[in-house]
């Protein structure tokens, strides 16, 4: 971990020396946005937004990601790592310098061993008002379940996340994003730590007329529980950066955890900007692997995330990037893994985000 926490210690100090002397200009929902496809020695345009967004990789699976004219405050950021075998990503820091967003990011194997990999990243703050159809919120805690940022777009703020009882284990209430449930939605969840290897994911979830309730559990590398700092952010009909109609093509589904696998949730998991509710489909395709098909939503540039539904420390990557068939993007796999690296069925939310 010395190659970790002197980053966090000396590299992230210097680059974000700047946030906070100057604070961003607001705006509509989102405030500053950006979204990533690293494909481990260059940027992808048609997966990255801004068009001038840079990756620098520092060697053992630590990188910088600077989402250019993108400076806001607080937000939060997803990343999944993509790749053929057991590996994650965490996000370690992010902030602003200038106009810009820098965040940080770091991937990891079992047992907490930094490694190269690509990877798909998102960034996005926002702030009152937010008059926008559908609901969206975000928590950012630390590791004592202390809210660093936040947005809800019902009441502006007011979410909570408190232990829930065991190491690693949180809940996340998002008030007034009331809903009839028993599930609506879609969620993902992101460790956020600079010191070591760390995953979270999400084993139960309830939405109510009161809101949305969200339990997470989080671990470190070699699936120990773990406190951790994380990102969670739910969308309903909404994008993953906040806004809705524009974007136009945006989509999310939600495979339960299984038996059986696949295992679609609730009608209300499974949305289709463009065709409505239920209209993304899963499919199984082998031990631990799912293929994710969104119709009608092709439109680049565009960005997947995806997080782990479960409770034993698995977690969930990208096989390989997201492709096309004509207007279906094909998410072919989604794959998840024992704390160790084996292959295991367990459920997942996968999010598809176009920005137009």
């Amino acid at each position: 971990m010395g190659i970790l926490r002197k980053l966090a210690g000396a590299c992230l100090a210097a680059a974000l020396a700047t946030a906070g002397l100057a604070a961003p200009a607001q705006a509509a929902v989102p405030d500053g946005h950006g979204f990533v496809l690293w494909n481990g020695a260059a940027v992808v345009p048609s997966g990255t937004w801004p068009p001038a967004t840079t990756v620098t990789a520092f060697g053992g699976g630590f990188y910088e990601v600077v989402f250019p004219g993108q400076a806001a405050k607080g937000g939060v950021v997803h990343v999944t790592a993509i790749s053929g075998r057991p590996v994650w990503c965490q996000a370690l820091k992010w902030g602003f310098s200038g106009a810009d967003q820098i965040a940080y990011i770091g991937c990891f194997r079992p047992g907490s061993f930094g490694i190269d990999t690509p990877f798909t990243a998102v960034f996005a703050s926002s702030s009152p008002p937010d008059g926008v159809p559908g609901h969206y919120g975000y928590v950012h805690a630390d590791a004592a379940a202390t809210v660093v940022s936040e947005y809800n777009s019902a009441v502006g703020g007011g979410n909570t996340v408190a232990p829930a009882g065991g190491p690693g284990e949180y809940v996340v209430r998002f008030p007034a994003l009331g809903t009839p449930g028993p599930n609506d939605g879609s969620l993902q969840v992101t460790a956020v730590n600079s010191d070591r290897g760390a995953h979270c994911q999400i084993p139960k979830w309830r939405s109510s007329p009161g809101g949305q309730d969200v339990l997470v559990f989080c671990f470190d590398g070699t699936g120990t529980p773990f406190d951790t700092g994380f990102t969670l952010s739910y969308q309903l009909e909404r994008s993953l950066f906040g806004p809705a109609y524009p974007p136009k093509f945006f989509g999310y589904i939600w495979n339960m955890p299984p038996p059986p696998a696949p295992n679609p949730g609730p009608p209300a998991t499974n949305f289709n900007s463009q065709l409505g509710p239920g209209a993304n489909g899963l499919a199984a395709s082998g031990l631990g692997l799912t293929l994710v098909g969104f119709r009608g939503l092709a439109q680049r540039p565009d960005t997947v995330q995806v997080s782990t539904s479960g409770q034993r420390g698995e977690f969930c990557n990208l096989q390989a990037p997201w492709s096309y068939s004509g207007t279906t993007v094909l998410v072919r796999n989604v794959a998840c893994y024992t704390p160790a690296g084996a292959r295991v069925d367990t459920g997942s939310f996968t999010s598809y985000n176009s920005e137009f």
